[in-house]
């Protein structure tokens, strides 16, 4: 039997009915886009979140250029980040006419170092956006003490990170914080589909006008904006799962805590102190050049994996093309050295046995010491 990297059949199999009786809901009222499921999910994530504004959006990459729109974020203006993401991370920055500029990663969370932060700040930084990388917290601390000296905008990516905590707060908090429910996330809406949580009234304002061609009062238009609604079907199948969502978490956390201890050859990964990670991916270093060979030893063991990611964002063919580059050696060499590994709620005791053993086994055969 296949272990997959994340078995939705599995997840959907604990929510059929829930979810089915919410579709058949939006079905019968015969209203499809932001209605009052929409709303309700929006109250829901608020709460959840402990924010008071919560927006919904039709995707995660959606939800970061409201985010870094409804902060005024455009033409000339700089945005410090991560070379090491998702691209959506740095690609909805460069749409609006911004620049990204990246600084590099910690060794060991792989998110934004805040002691290089200070070093990029020009006269155009207007804006921080962290990357809460596969559910570990950034520093928020460190980088909220920047942001608030020089009088910076914060724009959390945190995509991965629902549920989430640095210090207490839930990430996405601290500054105006993107959500991502793409069918690989935490939870989903079915596919796609993002929300951005904010404490700022004019933001959260913003953000509404903008998702829906500017209009707060219908065929009446306030500014130039976009079509990035979510639909009342994808709210209602995430509502029904967000209830479940600290179990499957704490079921991430258990099945991580097992591996910490059962794997040998590869470095494990961490939880900071002050960190609550959700293990969104659960993520190995595999050193000496060894992590190709280990991935195409599970699968041959019909064990999935994946590689977050495989090259950094300014390797990326595009920012070489527009002269965005530099030298992060810590991210490039995360690029040649990371392997997510499953992690997910639906792991047994013998999916996680097996894994450690296919582990243990490649690295043991290739002379690897412990990590």
């Amino acid at each position: 039997m296949k272990v997959p990297l994340l078995d939705l059949q599995a997840q959907y199999a604990t929510i059929r009915d829930d979810v089915r009786a919410a579709i058949d809901r939006v079905f019968e009222s015969q209203q499809f886009v932001l209605g009052a499921e929409v709303q309700a999910l929006e109250e829901e994530i608020a709460r959840y979140s402990q924010t008071k504004f919560a927006v919904g959006c039709a995707s995660g990459s959606d939800a970061l250029l409201l985010a870094l729109m409804s902060c005024g974020i455009g033409d000339g203006d700089e945005v410090i980040t991560t070379p090491f993401s998702f691209f959506a991370t740095a690609s909805a920055i460069t749409r609006l006419g911004a620049r990204p500029v990246f600084v590099d990663v910690d060794e060991e969370t792989y998110n934004l170092r805040p002691s290089l932060v200070v070093g990029a700040i020009t006269e155009r930084t207007k804006a921080i956006m962290p990357v809460h990388l596969y559910g570990h917290p950034c520093d928020m601390t460190a980088l909220m003490e920047v942001a608030q000296q020089r009088n910076m905008l914060v724009i959390e990516d945190a995509c991965q990170a629902l549920g989430a905590t640095w210090q207490g707060t839930k990430c996405g908090t601290f500054g105006t914080g993107c959500l991502s429910f793409y069918a690989t996330k935490s939870i989903t809406t079915g596919g796609e589909g993002g929300m951005v949580v904010t404490n700022d009234d004019r933001i959260a304002r913003r953000a509404r006008l903008l998702r829906n061609q500017g209009e707060e009062e219908r065929y009446v238009t306030e500014l130039l904006a976009y079509n990035f609604r979510m639909t009342e079907i994808a709210a209602a199948i995430g509502a029904a799962q967000l209830p479940k969502l600290d179990g499957w978490t704490e079921r991430r956390r258990a099945n991580a805590a097992w591996l910490n201890e059962h794997l040998d050859g590869v470095v494990t990964p961490v939880e900071r102190a002050g960190a609550h990670h959700t293990y969104q991916q659960y993520t190995v270093r595999v050193e000496n050049g060894r992590r190709d060979a280990l991935r195409a030893t599970l699968r041959e063991q019909d064990i999935e994996t994946a590689v977050y990611y495989p090259k950094a964002l300014h390797e990326q063919p595009l920012y070489q093309q527009l002269g965005i580059g530099g030298s992060f050696p810590v991210a490039e060499r995360a690029t040649q050295e990371v392997l997510s590994v499953p992690v997910h709620p639906a792991l047994s005791a013998q999916d996680l046995e097996r894994i450690a053993s296919a582990v243990n086994g490649a690295m043991a055969a290739a002379g690897a010491s412990r990590g």
